[in-house]
């Protein structure tokens, strides 16, 4: 066995990467450290995850003072004080009435309690004949059974069977001819939240426990929310009694240029996923925000016995809570959160990227914040095949880009500067004409 063999790479085309490995030794700010010496421009933020770069001194500290003080607690029937430190300040961030946290270890876990919260909500009020959960095409919720049965990704869902039954799904906002090279939210597609009301007609709405959708649709390729889609969404559920559940995994601290997509857009959601941007990437860590009326039906009953039989051995680890706290106090020393807005670096970034425009391979080019979605055109051999080649071209070049199909996803962290702004589309522009 060699020394590469032992270990099944996650969402990596294993035989590839061994043959040819891209390792990363090191990290600091914007920039990975490469076994061959060589630096490597974080395009995405890790995995979407590091938004205030890497190796940052408060988020360092707070880690090594937490191991001396306190390594692990229980989380079950105990706590320790960073929990509800952390906890108390995340509700400060949030919109009216998301006033309680639940603690998970990653977006996965999120979707999953947000899911199982929607159904127990419904049976604690009366209506356990609310069962069905409605998803997204073009939609990723993580890998857990729950998240890949609400979310649309067809190869994410293909090898494992039925998942779980009573889901269906809205369609997806990608591809409106109307649409192409949007600046920000593009202004068509807001009917197609109307798909909903359609689903209420087919299933009656009663039997509908919750909708869950991303506000914008990452890891698919940079699908954003029509003018109008989101709030004719939460119009529908509000109608019919449904849970909005808002999968902020991605779009969460910063990334839009708002702490999180619900105060950006002005939607307020009965529950909101979140993980990622939370520890900065550093420890593992996600969280549920909670609505005071799904919270508060919980607490009736017995005071000893335990409200909601749900939780993680590592829920609201402290080494994770000191973590997130060290980064919550970096986006706000440096003001992160909204340094995406089009006043901070938003708008140089829009223009940046729609520079491409016109390159013969580029099929469309969207962006909002700090993010931002190249669609190539499909080579004629093969699907996915030109941006997985325009990816391994830019890491030659010493940029990081994250590919999905034939997209190319860019989400840099927060911290980045104009002139790192025009090396990645410089090195991207000379490899999208190198291309066949």
């Amino acid at each position: 066995m060699d020394e590469l063999s032992a270990y099944w790479m996650p969402f990596t085309a294993n035989r590839q990467f061994k043959q040819s490995p891209r390792m990363i030794v090191g990290a600091d700010g914007m920039y990975y450290k490469l076994a061959d010496g060589r630096e490597l421009l974080d395009a995405t933020a890790g995995l979407w995850c590091c938004n205030a770069g890497h190796n940052r001194p408060r988020i360092v500290k707070a880690i090594q003072e937490q191991v001396v003080e306190l390594d692990y607690a229980p989380s079950f029937a105990m706590g320790h004080p960073k929990q509800f430190e952390l906890a108390r300040r995340l509700v400060e961030m949030t919109p009216d009435h998301l006033n309680h946290v639940f603690f998970t270890n990653s977006g996965s876990e999120s979707v999953e309690t947000a899911l199982k919260m929607a159904l127990a909500y419904h049976r604690a009020n009366g209506e356990a004949h609310r069962t069905r959960l409605i998803g997204r095409e073009k939609s990723y919720h993580g890998v857990n059974f729950g998240g890949m049965a609400v979310g649309g990704i067809g190869a994410n869902r293909k090898m494992f069977g039925n998942l779980v039954a009573g889901v269906d799904h809205l369609r997806h906002t990608h591809g409106i001819e109307e649409n192409l090279f949007s600046r920000g939210q593009p202004e068509h597609g807001a009917f197609l939240a109307d798909d909903l009301q359609r689903l209420c007609d087919l299933h009656d709405p009663s039997t509908i426990a919750a909708v869950i959708v991303e506000p914008l649709a990452g890891s698919v390729g940079v699908i954003l929310p029509p003018k109008g889609y989101l709030e004719r969404l939460r119009e529908i559920c509000t109608r019919h009694g449904i849970l909005m559940i808002l999968d902020e995994v991605i779009t969460g601290f910063g990334r839009m240029g708002a702490p999180f997509a619900t105060t950006l857009f002005g939607i307020e959601p009965d529950l909101v996923c979140a993980a990622k941007g939370l520890s900065n990437g550093v420890i593992p860590m996600g969280a549920v925000f909670v609505h005071d009326r799904i919270h508060d039906i919980f607490m009736h009953g017995p005071e000893h016995v335990p409200e909601l039989l749900h939780g993680y051995t590592y829920s609201g680890n402290p080494m994770a809570c000191a973590a997130a706290l060290g980064t919550l106090d970096t986006y706000e020393e440096e003001k992160l959160l909204t340094r995406a807005a089009p006043e901070g670096l938003g708008s140089y970034w829009e223009d940046a990227i729609h520079s491409l425009h016109g390159l013969p391979l580029i099929k469309d080019l969207r962006n909002i914040g700090l993010i931002a979605g190249i669609e190539l055109h499909s080579h004629p051999s093969g699907f996915g095949k030109r941006a997985f080649a325009a990816f391994l071209k830019a890491y030659e070049a010493g940029l990081l880009v994250r590919v999905t199909g034939d997209i190319l996803a860019l989400s840099p962290p927060l911290i980045i500067e104009k002139s790192q702004i025009d090396f990645i589309i410089d090195s991207l522009r000379e490899v999208i004409q190198s291309l066949e």
